[in-house]
């Protein structure tokens, strides 16, 4: 366990610089091919501190702005607040704020960057549909992300995706309307060719890396979380069954989308279909982690 929250934090660490180093990487190849001079690298490298710091300290809010979620005192969900206190106290953590989405779909992730500054989001849905024992099983699963630092790695994740993603529509853009008004010419034709071809690589294939990378940040880390979550509870029984009810549930997250889908305890997007569904899924299937919970 405290092997694995070692490699969280250097993971987080490596994957700023990574993600640092990639968008000055950007910044060096929109300046060759546009001309800008200095101009192109100084504004990337703003942009991508300006990135790292949000993605650190603010991507938990801006992860629940993005879900829609609101704060909510004990007096309105005395039942969750009872819930999550009684967890805390197993996990030895500090209690996490409680947000809420009014949704009747059931749900719920945890984000923050350390377990002090963490927050616990969970859908109406899951509320109203779950009992008591389910419901511990999922907020077991959320105070083991946040007692593990998972949290911290899949919050970065969420800002600095979701700014690959932009960056990568934004070069592809300025290439196609740049490139029909300007004319290159003599030696510099071949040197331009050469970093357009480089420039629409990373535009048009950065986004996707951006989502593999996402994707290894949460499938192995969901099966250790499930198990870290049973032994708080000591029921493994109560989250699998919570799981089976989440996932047979057919209705979607109306405020989930791809950049913030790797945080709930169950893929929201209800609606992939085809083979390359498993590959791209943010989670193991559900089958195999119910199955993982029966056999401890």
């Amino acid at each position: 366990m405290y092997e694995h929250i070692s490699s969280n934090k250097r993971r987080s660490f490596l994957l700023i610089i990574v993600f640092i180093a990639v968008i000055l990487l950007l910044g060096w190849v929109f300046e060759r091919l546009t001309g800008m001079g200095e101009g192109g690298l100084i504004l990337a490298a703003l942009i991508a501190g300006g990135s790292a710091l949000t993605s650190y300290y603010a991507g938990d809010k801006i992860a629940l702005a993005v879900s829609h979620a609101r704060p909510v005192a004990k007096e309105e969900f005395p039942y969750l607040f009872n819930v999550v206190e009684g967890l805390a106290i197993a996990a030895g953590l500090s209690a996490p704020r409680c947000y809420v989405i009014d949704d009747t779909a059931p749900n719920a992730f945890a984000a923050g960057r350390d377990p002090s500054h963490s927050v616990l989001c969970v859908t109406t849905g899951l509320l109203q549909k779950l009992n008591r024992v389910e419901l511990e099983g999922v907020i077991s699963h959320e105070m083991a992300h946040i007692k593990n630092y998972d949290v911290r790695l899949q919050t970065l994740a969420v800002v600095m995706v979701g700014v690959v993603v932009l960056l990568g529509d934004w070069i592809m853009r300025s290439l196609w309307w740049g490139g029909r008004s300007r004319k290159i010419s003599g030696d510099r034709a071949g040197v331009g060719a050469i970093f357009l071809i480089i420039g629409l690589f990373f535009a048009a294939f950065g986004p996707l890396v951006a989502q593999l990378l996402r994707l290894a940040v949460s499938r192995r880390r969901e099966f250790l979380a499930d198990a870290s979550g049973a032994m708080m509870t000591r029921y493994p029984a109560g989250l699998a069954s919570a799981l089976r009810k989440i996932s047979a549930d057919a209705e979607p997250l109306e405020s989930a989308n791809k950049a913030t889908a790797h945080m709930y305890i169950v893929n929201p997007l209800k609606n992939l279909k085809g083979s390359l569904n498993r590959l791209f899924s943010t989670h193991p299937p559900v089958e195999e982690r119910i199955a993982a919970l029966e056999n401890m």
